[in-house]
């Protein structure tokens, strides 16, 4: 390819592998060139237990989300499939004659998740349906001639893989040909009918084997477009127009991925060509709904310890709602999150289960009993203690362990009340017109988390709207609230209040005598009467007058209403006791990770203020105390592309390449210690300069102009 760069060369980039590639920059993320003690094997270990049961656990609803969705296209698929003894009359034989079935899947705009979607549907497909499955990408196929290689290379590539049969020299010469084969429709329709007469005349084990994918030997072939937005209409419109040619002979199905909307099908597709297709639509399930069940299944629960304080989960929902809508990415920071967690902070070895908790606690050393000392909610929780106590957690250090087995177990508890109280809450508040306290659990979490909720407006404002609520509606949040206590396996702990509810609902279910009032009032009302009898003044018998009018216009309560008050006195109850902040708890910071700031600049990093922070300033990122310096100045023995960056700070918009060397050139000889050379340059420092402007054209600070040769554009304007 062409270039116009300051300098021309083959740059050559060797695969890795990925696996070996991402275990070990987590282990050296985590050891960081550090001697490793034995406390920083145990969390490392304890982080990638953790972390393995959290990933199982997303990988389990990602599959179970999927579930549905999946087994429409499996069905859509198998009916679209014309079998060997169809009738002429068959449904599945009309539209195979006259259409190719398509399966339009709305999958949402949370594109980075969609691959992982595809992925679990090629692989699934080819388990249980057909072996001939074709994953497209816009990008890779930007031609006709493209798309067809591309499905060749797939189809004929998985084909030589599957047959065991085949020998090594065989191997060999089938790809050989298959890269001098003419890419074209009915080079695939020789290749399918060749593959399923073998198939049909294989072994008696062959046919066992392939049996799975149908009662025929003519398995689909499905081909997926994965970005459907990514491809050029005219080179999509030209393949189906192809493809419907051979309708008769290949069992072609498409699948297409659609990001925005099923519109989009047509707007690419004129009526002709989408007239072609038979299009039956699949809607996947919303990201946010997803995203509210990962939420659940790793934050919402007791299963797993670690936790996350307001502030950081607040940036991983604002980077998920305001950038990408990726779920994957979500648990991606989540992930980072728990790295972090385990490699700042020393005592996150107890971010487990109580009992392995309890039995490292035991294992305690003085110095980690020291670093007990001086965590900030420990610390408060000695000095709230009496004296002789506060004498022996800070000099006994067994005395010591014994109460932090009790606290971490006090912490355990305090979640298993406060989950099933929150969603109880959540139950209640969310139906409520405005939503005060959130729509999503997650948003009336988040404020729980932050600071005491039953002191906020919003609150007050939920609670207003609960005392206005209908029998019917209020019965309904009841069972609900029921519910949620009886599912969530702590009937051990909040006993006491899913036997209040349950007398609740009994009352509730007594009939209402509207007749039979509260009068509330009444002993005052008696008392005022008696007042009016006695001697007084004019103005006590002007306050008692006003007394009495008022207490006519007060409201009398019905049972309903006054039962009503009793559930909400309940309820308000429940979440003062349950729904303190984390903060509140002594030894939080071993389960909760709170640096906020570190996960906002590793997640919603600034890229050119970091490019301009490290060309400006190298000491920051380098941490070489040769070059500190100060007065935004550069120190001359500073890498070649801060020199370069420097002298070109100085220049116009026109940079004379020339005059650009000279600089260079004099400033890295003063560093060495040379003399200036006499209108000679060195080669080495040639190609040095030529390689910095280069990094330079590539980062976008300046261009090649067609003003003057020997000059170049800046890009940019002023300094960091």
């Amino acid at each position: 390819m062409a270039t116009c760069s300051v300098s021309k060369g083959c740059f050559v980039f060797k695969p890795k592998d990925s696996k070996k590639r991402k275990t070990s920059v987590t282990a050296d993320f985590f050891i960081k060139g550090k001697a490793v003690s034995e406390n920083d094997r145990l969390r490392f270990s304890t982080y990638e237990s953790l972390w393995q049961q959290m990933k199982e656990q997303t990988e389990r609803l990602q599959e179970s989300l999927n579930e549905k969705i999946f087994d429409g296209l499996l069905s859509f698929i198998k009916k679209s499939h014309i079998r060997p003894h169809s009738k002429q009359n068959d449904w599945s034989y009309r539209m195979r004659c006259s259409e190719i079935p398509t399966a339009a899947v709305v999958l949402g705009v949370n594109v980075p998740d969609h691959e992982m979607t595809f992925q679990s549907l090629s692989d699934l497909l080819k388990q249980s349906l057909s072996p001939h499955v074709v994953c497209l990408q816009g990008k890779e196929c930007t031609t006709v001639k493209q798309v067809l290689q591309k499905v060749l290379t797939n189809l004929m590539g998985s084909t030589v893989n599957d047959e065991e049969e085949i020998e090594e020299d065989m191997h060999h010469s089938v790809h050989f040909s298959q890269r001098k084969m003419h890419c074209s429709m009915s080079s695939l329709s020789g290749w399918y009918n060749a593959t399923t007469q073998k198939s049909t005349s294989s072994s008696p084990s062959k046919k066992r084997k392939s049996s799975s994918f149908g009662e025929e030997q003519s398995p689909p072939i499905v081909i997926i477009f994965k970005d459907l937005e990514s491809f050029l209409p005219k080179v999509l419109q030209d393949f189906i127009t192809i493809s419907s040619n051979y309708i008769e002979q290949l069992p072609l199905v498409l699948v297409f991925g659609i990001a925005t909307s099923p519109i989009t099908i047509h707007r690419m597709l004129p009526h002709a060509v989408s007239s072609l297709l038979c299009i039956e639509l699949f809607q996947s399930l919303s990201c946010t709904a997803h995203l509210t069940s990962i939420i659940d299944k790793l934050i919402l629960t007791t299963k797993f310890p670690f936790k996350l304080n307001g502030k950081v989960l607040q940036v991983l929902i604002t980077i998920f709602l305001y950038h990408d809508f990726s779920v994957r990415n979500f648990v991606k920071g989540f992930q980072l999150s728990l790295l972090e967690h385990f490699y700042s902070q020393s005592l996150s070895f107890l971010c487990c289960t109580p009992d392995e908790a309890n039995a490292r606690v035991q294992n305690l050393t003085h110095d980690d009993c020291e670093l007990i000392r001086q965590v900030p909610s420990f610390m408060g929780y000695v000095e709230r203690q009496d004296s002789e106590k506060q004498v022996k957690l800070l000099t006994n250090d067994q005395y010591l362990q014994d109460d932090v087995q009790r606290l971490l177990t006090d912490l355990h508890i305090y979640h298993k009340n406060y989950f099933p109280v929150l969603k109880c809450l959540h139950v209640c508040t969310s139906s409520l017109p405005k939503y005060p306290l959130g729509k999503q659990i997650r948003e009336l979490y988040i404020t729980c988390l932050e600071r005491n909720v039953w002191e906020t407006e919003e609150y007050s404002s939920a609670f207003q709207l609960l005392g206005m609520m209908a029998k019917e509606e209020l019965v309904c949040l009841l069972q609900k609230c029921r519910e949620v206590l009886t599912s969530s396996k702590q009937q051990e702990v909040l006993t006491g209040a899913t036997q209040k509810l349950e007398d609740f609902l009994t009352r509730f279910q007594k009939p209402d005598d509207v007749a039979a009032v509260v009068e509330v009032n009444e002993d005052h009302k008696t008392s005022q009467q008696k007042s009016l009898q006695e001697k007084t003044d004019l103005y006590q018998l002007q306050k008692t007058l006003m007394e009495m009018k008022k207490s006519r216009r007060s409201k009398k309560l019905s049972r309903f209403e006054v039962l009503r008050m009793e559930v909400l006195e309940f309820l308000d109850k429940l979440v003062r006791q349950y729904l303190l902040p984390p903060e509140t708890q002594p030894l939080h910071e071993v389960v909760y990770f709170s640096a906020a700031g570190t996960i906002r600049r590793h997640l919603n990093a600034a890229p050119r203020t970091a490019l301009q922070t490290a060309l400006s300033n190298p000491y920051y990122y380098l941490q070489n105390e040769a070059l500190r310096s100060e007065g935004g100045t550069i120190s001359n023995t500073a890498p070649d592309i801060c020199i370069v960056y420097k002298l070109h700070l100085e220049c116009g918009r026109l940079i004379n390449l020339y005059d650009w060397l000279q600089a260079f050139v004099t400033v890295v000889n003063a560093a060495e210690g040379k003399e200036p050379a006499n209108g000679k340059v060195d080669e080495v420092l040639h190609a040095r300069f030529i390689r910095a402007v280069s990094e330079l054209e590539f980062l976008g600070f300046v261009k090649p102009t067609k003003q003057k040769t020997d000059h170049v554009a800046r890009l940019t304007w002023g300094g960091f």
